[in-house]
């Protein structure tokens, strides 16, 4: 199970750290990620964390503002947004999946789901 938090309303050029905490699995098995739906689109890839943090990837809408990052020990993986656009508007998912290098950024690379976080940037 993964349970999502942090998220909210922020003005734009503001900062978010959202939070997921896994419970039934074992953690340091999976690679994590980070997906977003805004209103009216499809579910995106955001970010990713191989389970050694060997590795991490973003989409380039979010390169040089957001960051991924794991705690094995915690059990849980953050998403620092910093910089934040009123495009960054969505909820924003942690999943956890064993998918190889190529499916690092899809959705069929992960197999465990949260229930999403909202986030609202301000213009």
């Amino acid at each position: 199970q993964l349970q999502a938090s942090g998220g909210g309303l922020v003005q734009a050029g503001g900062s978010l750290r959202l939070s997921c905490a896994a419970s039934g699995l074992r953690f340091s098995n999976y690679n994590m990620g980070w997906f977003r739906q805004a209103p009216g689109k499809e579910r995106e890839f955001v970010a990713t964390i191989t389970w050694n943090s060997g590795s991490t990837l973003y989409t380039d809408s979010v390169k040089g503002r957001f960051t991924i990052s794991r705690d094995n020990g915690k059990i849980a993986v953050y998403l620092q947004m910093n910089s934040l656009k009123p495009e960054d508007t969505a909820v924003y998912y942690c999943a956890a999946g064993v998918g190889s290098r190529n499916l690092y950024t899809a959705e069929a690379g992960y197999l465990y789901w949260g229930q999403g976080t909202l986030v609202t940037v301000s213009s």
